[in-house]
Formats: structure tokens, C-alpha cells, sequence
């Protein structure tokens, strides 16, 4: 009686979370205005820009750095576009490196080619102060041509993380010059037209080379490196190729992909009813429970994009969360048709049918790992939805169901 109890007040709270996030997760439900949905350019429409990256004389180790900064520097211009959520993606193949730009809902292509342009633009201002205090940026001859290159270096005192820049020659003349007229003051660096880091000048600075402290953490030192390194101009980016999907098409697709869904649920609900009777019902409930926890999951994940991709990952993944209902219902007849009382028999029947469902879940989720970690942009969108839908359909079928039959099956022959 008290398994029975605790059996409802879990499954109540189950109800009521499922509940909440169906609500969340529908595209009209309480969360569509303070978390939307973030939709793929294959979903709404927009424009995909292809660009070589030219690694001519840079070091092999240094090259993905280099990508990386590159990377950043698109991804700043794309959203001072205007494109909130914009998907800047690397591809590495035999003749070098390529970013893949997916700009959703942008259709027009020569403003997008504008506001990306071909290169990033770093350059170093002197910083004063009109009479009402406010700051005034003057621009100096020394740009991102200059620095030789930019690295990660500690403090031999603390350890503290810091930023090492060489110039080249010439370089090293300008920012001699510059530093010994601005000692005491700060001296910012722009990356395409924004600061990016204000150090203060200690001491005239010779040599060529200099180094940025303050109180950074190591990820934000990296990310400053990887700025100055794409503001050095050492990878220049060439555009290649461009694609535009249009906002009808790619509406069509989208309620395709809907319509095809929502026929498959349907039909594999009324298989398991027809086929496994009670049994069945409580595997369509669960599979409520399913689709509106993962839909909610996917929508609470920071930067997650949907894309036509991601919803097939999700349709399959229903078809794996039945799966496992399928094999714990068959050893459940095989037990019932030993004489064995129905309740014991599914208890026997998860029992029995979680070793198979463990492994083959198991294998599923290495899978999605692999395909995520080490193919492009559009198959990690599959992957994802079906590694999350894999393992949250490991709770639906084992855990929701299993309640769900304590509360509402009895124990008799």
C-alpha cells in the first residue's frame, strides 16, 4: 500500500511537470514570448555563406587558433546585424578551413556580404578625456598588419594569466613611439570598431614585445588572444559560395516535417493500443509524458537551434521510446502465459527487457556522441536531438510506465 502511495504522488508530480512543459514548449504556451523558439534557416527562410580561409603562411599549430578568432570576429559583425541567434560553423577539409555562415531569416545576400566583409579590422587609440569627462578615442597609425602574432602567457610572481603580443619591426617602432607619449594612461584596442581591452600604459615599451595583464580568467585571456590573433589580418577570408532558401519553401518543408510527425505518433499510438490493449495505453500516455519533456529540454537549451534535421533526430527518437515499451510487454506475456500473477509479471518483464534496452539505448547515445563531435553542422543538429531524445526516453519508458502500471494494474491471475 505504501509503494502504491508513493507510486501516485511521484507519477502526480511527473503530471504536473509534463504538464507545465508541453505548456512552455508549444509555440503559443506561456514561454513563446521570453524564450521563443530558435529556428534554422531550413525552418524560416535565409541565407548560407561559404568562406575559404586562407592559412598561407601560418604555422600548422597555430591554424585553428587563427579559424577560431576568425569565427568570433564573424559571429560579432553577424549580430550587429541584427541576427540574434546566428550559426558560424568550421569545416576543416583536405585543401584547409571553411566557415559556414547560416544566417536564419536574413534574405537579403549583399547586405549580409557587406556587414561580414573579407577581413576583421584591429587597430590601437590613445585615450583622453574631453571637459565633461567623457572619453575620446583617437586612432594611431598602429593596426593588426603590425602584430606578429598574439599568445597565452602567465605571471612569474602569481601565475596569473596574461596576453603576450609581438610586433613585427615596424611595428615595434610605432607602439615604442606610442607608448612613451601615453605612459599613465590607457591605450585601447578596437576590434571592428569596438573595444575589446583598455590596459594602461606602465613604461615605454621596446623591443617589440608586450604584454597585457589584469584580472583575467584563463578562458577570458584565450578569448583576447584569439581576437588579437583574427585582427592580425594573418587569415584572410574569401567568400566561395552563397545559397538562399526561401520563406515559403522553407515553410513547406516545415509543415511536411509537422504533418509526417504528427501521422507517425498517431499511428505507432494506435499499433501499441490495438496490439497490447491496456498495456498499450499506458505506453501512448507515457509517450505524452515523452514529447513534451524533450520538446521543453530542447527549448531550455542555451543556443539551440531547430532545423529540419533536429526534428528528424526527435521523430526517430520516438520510435526508440516505444522500443523499449515493446520489449518489456513481451516478456511481460511470456510470463503472464507462465501462470505468473499480471503484476508480478511486469515487474519480471522490466526486469528482464532492461538489459537490452540498456545496451541498445547505450549504443544509440555513442553514436549521436560521435556523429555531434566529428561531422558538420547539419548532421550534429540530429544528433543532438536524438542523443537527448534517446536518453530521456530511457526515463519514459522505464521509469513513467512502470509507475503508471503500479498505480492502475492489479495483481490477479
Amino acid at each position: 500500500m505504501e509503494k502504491r502511495t508513493s507510486s501516485i504522488i511521484i507519477f502526480s508530480i511527473i503530471l504536473a511537470t509534463s504538464i507545465l512543459a508541453g505548456l512552455f514548449a508549444f509555440p503559443r504556451g506561456f514561454g513563446a514570448s521570453h524564450m521563443p523558439w530558435r529556428l534554422g534557416l531550413d525552418l524560416i527562410g535565409g541565407t548560407t555563406l561559404v568562406y575559404d580561409v586562407d592559412l598561407t603562411g601560418i604555422p600548422s599549430d597555430e591554424q585553428a587558433g587563427a579559424v577560431a578568432g576568425l569565427k568570433e570576429v564573424i559571429e560579432r559583425r553577424v549580430n550587429l546585424f541584427g541576427v540574434s541567434e546566428p550559426r558560424v560553423n568550421i569545416a576543416q577539409k583536405e585543401s584547409g578551413y571553411q566557415l559556414l555562415v547560416d544566417l536564419a531569416g536574413v534574405h537579403d545576400i549583399r547586405d549580409a556580404i557587406e556587414q561580414i566583409k573579407e577581413t576583421p579590422v584591429l587597430d590601437f587609440r590613445e585615450v583622453s578625456r574631453n571637459a565633461t569627462g567623457d572619453k575620446i578615442y583617437t586612432q594611431t597609425e598602429l593596426t593588426g598588419r603590425f602584430i606578429a602574432s598574439a599568445t597565452l602567457g602567465f605571471n612569474n610572481i602569481d601565475n596569473s594569466p596574461l596576453v603576450v603580443l609581438n610586433f613585427s619591426d615596424e611595428g615595434a617602432k610605432l607602439f615604442e613611439e606610442i607608448t612613451a607619449r601615453n605612459i599613465g594612461r590607457p591605450l585601447a584596442v578596437f576590434l571592428d570598431g569596438q573595444s575589446i581591452t583598455e590596459p594602461v600604459v606602465q613604461q615605454r615599451i621596446t623591443g617589440g614585445t608586450a604584454q597585457i595583464t589584469g584580472r583575467f580568467t584563463i578562458d577570458e585571456a584565450k578569448t583576447l588572444v584569439k581576437r588579437f590573433n583574427a585582427g592580425a589580418l594573418s587569415a584572410p577570408i574569401k567568400l566561395t559560395n552563397q545559397r538562399t532558401v526561401s520563406p515559403s519553401a522553407a515553410g513547406d518543408s516545415l509543415n511536411r516535417m509537422i504533418d509526417a510527425w504528427l501521422i507517425g505518433t498517431a499511428l505507432i499510438m494506435l499499433f501499441m493500443i490495438l496490439y497490447y490493449r491496456s498495456l498499450g495505453v499506458f505506453a501512448a500516455a507515457a509517450l505524452f509524458i515523452y514529447i513534451a519533456l524533450t520538446l521543453a529540454l530542447f527549448k531550455i537549451i542555451p543556443n539551440f537551434t531547430m532545423t529540419l534535421a533536429g526534428i528528424a533526430g526527435f521523430v526517430l527518437s520516438i520510435g526508440l521510446a516505444v522500443d523499449a515499451n515493446i520489449l518489456i510487454f513481451e516478456r511481460t506475456k511470456e510470463e503472464i502465459k507462465k501462470g505468473m500473477a499480471r503484476i508480478d509479471a511486469i515487474n519480471a518483464g522490466f526486469k528482464r527487457a532492461w538489459p537490452s534496452i540498456r545496451d541498445s539505448n547505450i549504443s544509440t547515445t555513442i553514436t549521436s556522441i560521435i556523429l555531434y563531435f566529428f561531422t558538420s553542422s547539419f548532421v550534429k543538429g540530429f544528433a543532438l536531438t536524438l542523443g537527448l531524445g534517446v536518453m530521456t526516453s530511457m526515463f519514459s519508458a522505464i521509469f513513467v510506465t512502470r509507475t503508471m502500471l503500479r498505480i492502475f494494474v492489479k495483481s490477479k491471475s
